[in-house]
């Protein structure tokens, strides 16, 4: 049976794409979060999932892991947070993700709590730590397991707005943009470049990751 792209309307506090490949899960997803005002969109066949996606530019999407279309669907977000639905419990990428069989109510607390962060907050004034590597923003130093590593002004600002932000992936224009200033201003290999410099002097304990198609994130 074809799957389908159904739209609630509600009153907007955040457009949430949901891509489910169970219908009946799908439609309990949208009432619950219709319920907490959000504009909700299901779409029950993987095929039509990045497309939309790309089309409707929602604030959160909650993504169903097992239909295996999650580097589409990221590929066409961005930025944009995803509430991962993960098989059998299992551990799910990024900092949002809701165990299967899950509760309509934690689907939606973890969908508000990825609203909630999908705002880039500037790194808070102290220490960041990722692993073993510790960024102090006060003093402008980094270290790795104990050991001091010397970074240009910019490879710092790249490293310290990565890791105040962990698990988030941020597409090379965003990360111009807001390291570089603009995202006019460089071309995009000038982020690969300062990645692949940051990765050579923190070594194996560099919290840096790609994202295939997308961009960088520190993991957390």
């Amino acid at each position: 049976m074809a799957g389908r792209v159904e739209v609630t309307e509600t009153d907007r506090d955040g457009t949430v794409l949901v891509v489910e490949h169970d219908p009946g899960v799908a439609d309990l997803a949208g009432l619950y979060l219709s319920r907490e005002g959000f504009d909700v969109h299901l779409v029950t066949d993987p095929e039509h999932a990045a497309s939309t996606a790309r089309r409707l530019k929602p604030d959160v999407v909650v993504l169903d892991l097992s239909t295996g279309v999650h580097q589409e669907v990221m590929a066409a977000v961005g930025a944009t947070p995803i509430v991962c639905v993960v098989p059998d419990g299992g551990p799910g990428p990024g900092p949002y993700a809701v165990p299967r069989p899950f509760s309509p109510r934690v689907l939606v607390s973890t969908v508000a709590r990825a609203l909630r962060g999908h705002e880039p907050e500037p790194p808070p004034e102290g220490l960041l730590r990722v692993g073993e590597v510790i960024l102090d923003t006060a003093t402008r130093t980094v270290t790795a397991a104990g050991t001091p590593k010397s970074l240009t002004a910019t490879e710092f600002d790249l490293l310290g707005f990565l890791m105040g932000r962990p698990g988030r992936v941020f597409t090379r224009e965003q990360l111009l943009a807001a390291v570089w200033g603009s995202a006019e201003s460089a071309g995009t290999r000038t982020v690969d470049v300062h990645i692949a410099q940051l990765r050579a002097k923190l070594g194996a304990l560099s919290p840096l990751r790609t994202v295939r198609g997308i961009g960088y994130a520190a993991d957390p």
